[in-house]
């Protein structure tokens, strides 16, 4: 058989494929990879290391004949284990980083077998190019709606239910892993490298359907460590949007229910707040600390609101000055209150003029 090779990396091409195989080492496939793509590494991170060393400290060709033994092991490894049960139709799509020696090497025994191969030319870095000009270089199609309010308004919870009414929704903090603030760190959840985070929202985003409105909630450029891609940013700064209105009490009600895993970590709660901008002084800092011994939380949160997220918020508004589509009441902790609030965000969202919400950035 004659070996096939491909540049097209649209999720309709990689649909093609029965599967898609990383062969680079585990952690270059966990800083990003082919979404989709199962990682069938020729070279552990150990032996790619190994083998890196000798090249450069020893000779080539003693590198070149070692690396060749541990692909061939690990070829053979996965020809017995993970690709077992696949027969003579089996049809996969094979790259590297940079479609060179790696993909080379197992796609040539795969074509021995006589499964119909294909090598991804340029590899992983033909991937990330084609991410980087959708989402640094490209106009989106998509119109977008911010689900815009103060700190605790519940609005990533509203996202959920917007979703199972049928309501297109693109969750940048799920993705992001982080909460969008000083205190959102998930606990046992790191960030995805940015490269990641671009990746899984690329193909969030290929998903959706242009022709409907999209709610996003309403965001900074950066959350947490991962920025929101310029093509992506630029649609969001000029959408129009949906403000979420509750009483303080009750977002810092919400709050307590929503952190609580922060207010179980003594050490990242106060790190937090060794972090905000606003620097509070020693004294709302020791009745700070008086509130977090006493198990006050919902009066801490109201503090750290008052001080910081609602002027955050309200400068935020004056800076952008989006469109206001509208503003819905609502009380966080109340979930009938948020699904009569979600029920009227869904009303407002299906009478909207795509055309008219679709304006070039």
């Amino acid at each position: 058989m004659t070996l096939q090779v491909t540049e097209d990396v649209t999720a309709t091409a990689l649909a093609r494929f029965d599967l898609v195989i990383d062969v680079r080492s585990p952690g270059e496939f966990a800083l990003d990879h082919v979404p989709g793509a199962v990682n069938l590494p020729v070279l552990s991170d150990a032996e790619r290391a190994e083998i890196g060393t000798a090249y450069v400290q020893d000779s080539r060709f003693k590198a070149r004949r070692r690396g060749a033994a541990y692909v061939a092991r690990n070829v053979a490894a996965h020809l017995e284990g993970a690709l077992a049960d696949r027969d003579g139709s089996f049809a996969p799509l094979i790259y590297c980083w940079r479609g060179g020696m790696r993909s080379n090497a197992m796609a040539t025994i795969f074509d021995q077998v006589g499964w119909r191969t294909t090598l991804l030319t340029g590899g992983y870095q033909t991937y990330r190019r084609y991410v980087t000009k959708r989402l640094y270089e490209d106009t989106l199609p998509h119109a977008f709606v911010l689900l815009d309010g103060h700190t605790g308004s519940a609005k990533t919870e509203m996202l959920g239910l917007l979703e199972a009414l049928g309501i297109q929704t693109v969750d940048l903090e799920g993705l992001a892993a982080h909460r969008g603030s000083l205190f959102g760190a998930l606990a046992g959840h790191p960030q995805p490298a940015q490269k990641a985070f671009e990746s899984q929202l690329l193909q969030v985003l290929d998903a959706l359907d242009a022709s409907r409105p999209v709610i996003a909630e309403a965001e900074s450029s950066k959350i947490g460590d991962r920025m929101v891609p310029p093509a992506l940013w630029a649609r969001l700064v000029q959408a129009p949007r949906i403000e979420l209105v509750a009483e303080r009490p009750e977002r810092a009600n919400y709050l307590v229910q929503a952190y609580a895993d922060m207010i179980a970590d003594p050490v990242a709660l106060q790190t937090a707040i060794d972090r905000m901008p606003v620097v509070p002084s020693p004294e709302r800092r020791a009745a700070w600390q008086a509130l977090i011994d006493a198990g006050a939380f919902a009066e801490l949160a109201e503090a750290i609101m008052a001080l910081h997220y609602d002027p955050a918020y309200d400068r935020s508004q004056r800076k952008h000055e989006r469109p206001l589509l509208g503003a819905v009441d609502l009380v966080p902790t109340d979930p009938v209150s948020i699904g009569k609030a979600t029920d009227r965000v869904a009303e407002l969202v299906r009478t909207l003029d795509v055309a008219a919400l679709r304006r070039d950035p």
